[in-house]
């Protein structure tokens, strides 16, 4: 992901993986999407991404750097 400045507004989504279905969890900062990841379940959190305007990373990627 190139934009690491904590304010930047992101979309949390989970991607269903039966179905592929995008629900998104949450559009604000990334700080506020972090921690709304970090309060899922783990097998949730393997289908979490983080979308901004230029770019979308898994967020187990992203936390593993």
């Amino acid at each position: 992901m190139r934009t690491v400045s904590d304010d930047v507004p992101v979309r949390l989504y989970h991607l269903d993986e039966d179905g592929g279905a995008a629900t998104t969890l949450l559009y604000g900062s990334l700080m506020d999407a972090l921690a709304a990841a970090a309060a899922q379940p783990e097998d949730v959190q393997a289908g979490l991404f983080l979308q901004t305007s230029n770019d979308v990373v898994a967020y187990l990627d992203f936390i593993e750097g």
